[in-house]
């Protein structure tokens, strides 16, 4: 839903939500605005998804940033690089220039009317040549460190442009998504208490108490169930990584930090970490994934159960892993 059609549907949820009855509006073209407490509750529905959707996206865009940062960085320390050889060779060059060298004749015949003897010629003309030698040489190699050093710094150039470029995009998605986020907590807050937490276990899936965990299949795996069931009740928090609220990989991602595996920021990077599971195959620790394209994973926790942050305005939970969306599973450990 763009923003214009969501404060479109936003209007037409608070009548319907404020008088109880069907309301007859004009929908724009290819929106259709909810005209009962039901079609607004679902309104609510699908723009809590799409918000899930675009926080992955601005995951993405930040893991796009980072990476054209990188590049720049490094495009700028082969510049400087390059720079410094080209510096290194200039006393040289400026020795050559100062000897007048325009090349091997005219010293050959400088050489031919100055000797004494067949010997001097030969020895001036050996020294002549080794000169010459030399010269060319740095001559040759300054003109490649040249080329070298102009390409370098034209890669910098584009690659700092992508930065940027990459960087205003991030902002961008980040401000789109903060003002879809605000519709949407706008939009639940006028709904009722019983339709928020159908909208939340629609989205999330129904709550249930947090049992003991299974075994894990690794140390590691049971590290990360046991962190991340230790932050059960802390709040969803867009791009949050903890450690008193969570998106959803920044859950995953933090709880396993804490058993000392690295995973980034992002569920769709994350889905392609480790080996694939199957459904019935998974153990306390497998991350489990929903959607396509990717934007929300959990983490298993044994008797298909989950543990996860889901939506704004709802904690870290425990959850039927059959929650809707389910895509896919990895296993992070041995």
């Amino acid at each position: 839903m763009n923003r214009s059609t969501h404060r479109r549907w936003t209007r037409a949820a608070a009548l319907a939500l404020t008088v109880g009855a069907a309301v007859v509006l004009t929908p724009s073209i290819g929106a259709a605005a909810p005209t009962t407490p039901a079609e607004a509750r679902k309104a609510v529905t699908e723009a809590g998804l799409e918000i899930t959707a675009l926080d992955e996206q601005v995951h993405q865009a930040e893991a796009a940033a980072e990476e054209h940062q990188a590049a720049a960085d490094a495009a700028a320390a082969t510049a400087a690089q390059a720079q410094a050889q080209l510096d290194a060779l200039e006393p040289q060059l400026r020795a050559i220039a100062q000897t007048g060298y325009v090349g091997t004749t005219r010293g050959r015949l400088a050489a031919f009317l100055t000797s004494g003897s067949a010997d001097d010629l030969v020895q001036q003309m050996n020294t002549l040549d080794q000169l010459a030698t030399h010269a060319d040489g740095i001559v040759a190699t300054a003109a490649t460190a040249r080329s070298a050093a102009e390409q370098a710094q034209q890669d910098a150039t584009a690659a700092v442009a992508a930065a940027t470029a990459a960087e205003a995009e991030l902002r961008a998605q980040k401000e789109q998504l903060e003002g879809e986020l605000a519709g949407y907590q706008a939009d639940l807050a006028r709904l009722s208490a019983a339709d928020q937490v159908r909208v939340h276990n629609v989205i999330a899936g129904p709550a249930v108490a947090a049992p003991a965990p299974a075994p894990a299949p690794t140390a590691a795996a049971g590290d990360a169930v046991q962190t991340a069931l230790a932050q059960i009740g802390d709040m969803y928090g867009i791009g949050a990584s903890g450690p008193d609220s969570f998106d959803c990989s920044g859950l995953t991602q933090y709880a396993y930090a804490a058993a000392g595996i690295s995973l980034p920021h992002s569920s769709r990077a994350q889905s392609t970490m480790g080996v694939a599971v199957s459904r019935a195959d998974l153990q306390p620790g497998d991350l489990v994934f929903f959607y396509s394209p990717i934007s929300h994973v959990g983490m298993y926790i044994g008797n298909g159960q989950m543990v996860h942050a889901s939506v704004s305005g709802r904690p870290v939970a425990v959850t039927s892993v059959d929650k809707g969306g389910y895509v896919s599973a990895r296993r992070v450990t041995g």
